[in-house]
């Protein structure tokens, strides 16, 4: 029997346990330890640690499991968030199609004003869309895309700072889907609570890699995260706790 029709409802209303298998998969989701905020980065990847091809083709690394689990992690956010050269390179909708749930605030972060208005995360279905971009600057963009501005750094957006605007604007679980660069700059920025790492049976040899970080110099620099496992049919799942260290960037959480 499916039980997930069920989790997103529970799962907003906070009634525990969630349904089925789902409160091992999500329940870590539902409460953020540092402040207000819950931010998860999302990666699939080989299982030589690449997210693409050298040519940059992606579609589909994943199979169906691991793809219906991104969808799973849209149906319960409040808003997913991608950068520029995503939006540029693969178009997503970044809408819940493969499951039951709700459809998420779609939010581009475009510090250089390089989205054009036909994107497909921007079409005008009823859902809240927002472009994070440069202080300042106004982007061609609808009346009814929400801009956000935000100062720069060597061209730069801090995370820290993209969190508390969604957070100020009422969108407190955050799903950083994507691309690699983005989710690398919120783990790096220690802006992220869980990292969702979905590793799929195929090797690619070369191509572009699933992390680019800051280099360290000594394998005890290195993170270092406890870690659920799960099978997600022939895929596996990695779920990374990283909310030790993650930075407060909404209202801290109060001792009791």
């Amino acid at each position: 029997m499916d039980t997930w029709a069920a989790v997103p409802d529970a799962f907003r209303a906070l009634t525990f346990p969630l349904p089925g298998p789902w409160e091992d998969l999500f329940g870590p989701l539902r409460h953020g330890r540092i402040d207000e905020l819950v931010a998860v980065g999302q990666i699939g990847q080989s299982l030589d640690g690449r997210v693409a091809t050298e040519t940059g083709h992606s579609h589909y690394i994943n199979g169906p499991a691991g793809l219906m689990h991104l969808h799973r992690l849209r149906a319960l956010v409040d808003a997913v968030v991608v950068g520029v050269g995503t939006a540029l390179t693969d178009d997503p909708q970044l809408t819940v199609r493969r499951v039951t749930g709700p459809h998420p605030a779609r939010v581009v972060i475009d510090a250089g004003g390089r989205l054009p208005a036909g994107a497909k995360c921007l079409a005008n279905d009823g859902v809240r869309r927002l472009v994070v971009t440069g202080a300042g600057s106004r982007p061609p963009l609808p009346s009814d895309i929400e801009i956000v501005g935000l100062p720069r750094t060597d061209g730069q957006i801090a995370p820290a700072d993209i969190l508390a605007s969604l957070a100020e604007r009422g969108l407190r679980r955050v799903l950083i889907e994507g691309g690699a660069d983005t989710v690398s700059r919120f783990l790096a920025a220690k802006c992220l609570d869980r990292l969702h790492i979905i590793v799929a049976p195929i090797i690619l040899g070369s191509g572009r890699t699933s992390f680019s970080l800051p280099p360290i110099a000594r394998v005890d620099e290195a993170i270092l995260t406890p870690m659920n496992v799960h099978r997600l049919d022939d895929e596996v799942l990695f779920d990374c706790d990283l909310s030790a260290q993650r930075v407060a960037v909404g209202r801290a959480k109060k001792s009791t």
